[in-house]
């Protein structure tokens, strides 16, 4: 076992690079007279040991909160940070030399994870008692710095550009000569930089001259060029436009009367220059990347929580006065909200939960910036499932009624409270393009799809999008329970019940998922299957096909990877055809379910035309009535990807990423369309960083994240996600913003032991200020899909390979999706009915 030196540690330091000196045994017999012979000898050896030179490199990279770099000692390299170094140098002066005792305090500086965990392991699982005294003098940290990713925005720009400075004479309508530097480039636009605040609008037609090119480039005989001002910036006294090359004749009369002539796109003579001048130095002046590097980053962190919902985005259609449920976004996490809605047949039930009126009232609550709670249960008769729901504004009218309604639903084990919010449905958010979309390859053109006619179509009917929030929780039910129901009115009661549709309404669901997006239509069809690869062979059975893919089902797990190739035969449709060879057909292992028996193909194409794709698609042709479509994929090509681009690009539910660093988790990211919701907007007040969001008032409890970290640990991609509720009290006087902890109260639900604490909680929290009640629910994130996002990150590091590496080590970081639901106004109306229970 290793000795632990830690209580000499004073000593230790004393003698850092003495240990060579002429008069070390009689210093260190002297500073140790009181010290047991034993230990004086282990720790002789101890400071002889730090003193031994070292050859070890040191790589804390991934190590430490910091970014290192190289720093290089003796010929020798190592990846420090900027903390690091200065340990480094510090002690190599002690010490004389790069000894085993500097080795060992540069990798345990502050900032060191491991170091910091084991502070933080200290600090939250030791009793304040048992803690020495200096331990005790850790700073009180109520800043939890965050930034906010809108997964809203993917401006797309049709043309590179390039970071360029030169001067540039901008000549205003009323005549006015503008002297400016542009800050980079394209084909078609500038941004340029005025120190001077001008009288300048969007929409303005202005004239630019290159006064510092024209000696050294030929623009022919044009000397001034029309262009459109785009967008305008103000910093400071320094004024930013944006401006876009105009080619209309009108443009450019007030330039000179030689620029007077047609400016044809195809031989104008600035924008050949330009072209060819961007070709040749983008690498030397670089591109600048900052759109297509916001873009990644939004791109992918959208792909990490969509999956992850547990909210059910339900799209609506209008029609003579019905609101019809057309379609619904299913993820693992939401299932459980749509099979509530369903009856014992598993058919939909969803009318029950939204019709003309209560659209109506979702409606007008989301012009406050609210939601409408919907409470209900399921009564089970003779094998059939009736549903009864009331919403908070119909059990408002009669607050007695409310009491005992709420604790009757409760009684039920099929009890729900659920949660409805109203997105105005905009058909153009349908297709967000990659960004610079002309410079990519074939194949990942056929990621960028537009959406087909036949999808227009179908958004164009589309109205809105309610999204179903299920926040039904043991504790909530738990403080419903303990309401009295004794006296309640059946007759009313049943009032709240619904009808069953004679023909029940069919609403097509639709997986969100960025994994193997099918572009084309997949048949059922079961036929006997032979799979070879290398020297094995199995027997499988088809499930379904389209021309390009093929999943099957073999009678024996297989030893098969994603990325195998294999050579597929189909025996039985083989004796229908004589024009195409169905045997040996070179297929790509997509993906393989757990059991391996399960496997996804699509067609590998070696070097011509394959003819399983030939063969299918005449197949699919001739018999596309008898054929069966799997529906559940998909009706209609490309819906499910413009739904789900409809609903991410209003995402209101925000959501915290949780990624690994070092061997903690860390949570400094936000991810939402709606800015201005009421927890964002508080997180935004609190912090003392423009342009960061505080997210103290979730994780300045430390059992809060304790309780993320702990599940997390424990749970994997399929499981369902991990409940927390919690309660916050805000002053109004917040007078210090690095002092939070006096001015908020953060509980979790489980820190109540009764139902009066938590109304006292809530009462004195609205007398002092702010009251807010969260609900997270935690899940584990797949593996970002690459494929998806390699376009844009291949552009990229294409560039600025540093910034690539960086980005891809992010995405693969993530862990973890923190769903935040604001339940405010739920616990308001719990808190109001235990009121008015206590007055009686």
């Amino acid at each position: 076992m290793t000795k632990d030196f830690s209580q000499y540690q004073k000593i230790i330091d004393s003698f850092r690079g003495q240990v060579a000196n002429s008069d070390f045994e009689a210093m260190y017999t002297a500073a140790t007279a009181k010290i047991d012979k034993k230990d004086k000898f282990l720790l002789k050896m101890e400071l002889k040991r730090l003193a031994t030179p070292c050859t070890r490199l040191i790589d804390l990279r991934g190590h430490v909160d910091g970014e290192c770099r190289i720093f290089e000692y003796e010929k020798e390299t190592h990846y420090l940070d900027s903390l690091a170094i200065d340990v480094f140098e510090q002690n190599v002066m002690l010490y004389g030399s790069y000894t085993f005792g500097v080795y060992e305090l540069v990798n345990n500086t502050e900032n060191n994870f491991r170091v910091m965990y084991h502070k933080d392991k200290i600090q939250f699982k030791t009793s304040a008692t048992a803690i020495a005294e200096d331990s005790t003098k850790v700073l009180e940290k109520s800043q939890y710095p965050s930034t906010l990713y809108r997964v809203d925005q993917y401006f797309d720009r049709s043309e590179e550009r390039m970071n360029f400075v030169v001067a540039v004479q901008i000549k205003l309508t009323e005549g006015v000569l503008v002297e400016a530097m542009s800050s980079d480039l394209s084909v078609n636009g500038w941004k340029l930089r005025l120190n001077e605040k001008q009288r300048i609008e969007i929409g303005q037609t202005i004239q630019l001259r290159f006064k510092e090119l024209e000696p050294e480039f030929e623009f022919g005989a044009e000397k001034v060029f029309s262009y459109q001002v785009k967008n305008i910036h103000q910093d400071d006294n320094t004024q930013v436009i944006g401006v876009h090359r105009t080619y209309n004749k009108e443009g450019d009369k007030e330039g000179d009367k030689e620029g007077d002539k047609d400016d044809d796109k195809s031989t104008d003579s600035l924008k050949q220059f330009l072209e060819g001048f961007i070709i040749a130095n983008k690498r030397r002046y670089k591109i600048n990347l900052d759109n297509s590097i916001n873009a990644l980053q939004s791109r992918s962190l959208e792909q990490f929580t969509l999956p992850k919902a547990n909210e059910l985005p339900l799209f609506i259609e209008e029609s003579q006065g019905k609101a019809i449920v057309k379609y619904a976004l299913t993820t693992n996490n939401n299932q459980s909200v749509l099979t509530y809605w369903q009856d014992e047949k598993s058919e939909d039930a969803l009318h029950c939960l939204i019709n003309e009126k209560r659209l109506t009232k979702i409606k007008q609550a989301a012009q406050t910036g609210q939601s409408l709670l919907v409470y209900s249960f399921i009564h089970k008769n003779k094998g059939k499932s009736y549903f009864y729901t009331a919403d908070q504004q119909q059990l408002s009218q009669d607050k007695q009624f409310m009491q005992h309604f709420l604790g009757f639903c409760a009684s039920k084990t099929s009890f729900a409270i659920t949660q409805l919010s109203f997105i105005a449905v905009k058909p153009e958010r349908a297709h967000f393009p990659f960004t610079l979309s002309n410079t990519l390859t074939t194949q990942d053109k056929y990621l960028n799809l537009l959406p087909s006619n036949e999808v227009k179509d179908i958004l164009s009917q589309l109205s809105c999008i309610v999204v179903v929030n299920d926040i039904t929780a043991s504790a909530l039910t738990q403080d419903y329970r303990q309401l009295s129901y004794e006296d309640i009115n059946t007759h009313q009661l049943k009032g709240y019940g619904h009808k069953r549709l004679s023909q029940p309404e069919v609403v097509e669901k639709l997986g969100i998922n960025f994994r193997n997006q099918r572009q084309e239509l997949r048949f059922k069809y079961k036929t006997p299957v032979e799979v070879k690869v290398n020297k094995q062979k199995y027997s499988a059975i088809s499930h379904d096909f389209s021309m390009s893919g093929l999943m099957i089902e073999a009678k024996q797990a297989v030893d098969l990877s994603k990325g195998d190739q294999v050579k597929v035969s189909f025996p039985h449709l083989q004796k229908i055809t004589s024009a195409f060879e169905l045997k040996d057909l070179a297929y790509t292992v997509v993906s393989i379910k757990a059991n391996k028996k399960i496997i996804n193909l699509c067609i590998y194409v070696e070097k011509h035309q394959h003819i399983g794709r030939a063969f299918f698609k005449l197949l699919i042709d001739k018999n596309r009535k008898k054929l069966t479509a799997d529906e559940y994929q998909m009706k209609v090509p490309g819906l499910g990807k413009a739904l789900r681009n409809l609903y991410g690009h209003s995402l209101n539910v925000p959501a915290l990423i949780v990624q690994t660093s070092g061997s903690r988790y860390k949570i400094d990211t936000i991810v939402s369309s709606d800015q201005d919701g009421r927890l964002i907007s508080m997180m935004r007040a609190l912090s003392d960083r423009s342009q960061f969001y505080n997210l103290y008032p979730l994780l300045g409890n430390f059992k809060v994240f304790d309780g993320l970290n702990d599940n997390l640990k424990k749970m994997s991609c399929e499981d369902q996600p991990k409940t927390q509720v919690i309660y916050i009290a805000l002053n109004a006087k917040v007078d210090n913003l690095n002092k939070l902890d006096e001015s908020l109260i953060i509980k979790l639900d489980s820190e109540f032991s009764s139902v009066e604490q938590k109304t006292q909680f809530i009462a004195t929290a609205q007398k002092q200020g702010e009251f807010y009640c969260v609900q997270t629910k935690l899940s584990r994130t797949d593996d970002p899909d690459m494929d998806y996002l390699n376009p844009e990150l291949r552009y990229i590091s294409t560039y600025a390979l540093h910034r690539g590496k960086q980005i891809e080590q992010d995405i693969w970081s993530v862990s973890g999706v923190v769903q935040l639901f604001d339940i405010t106004d739920e616990a308001l109306l719990r808190y109001q009915v235990f009121q008015n229970e206590s007055k009686e």
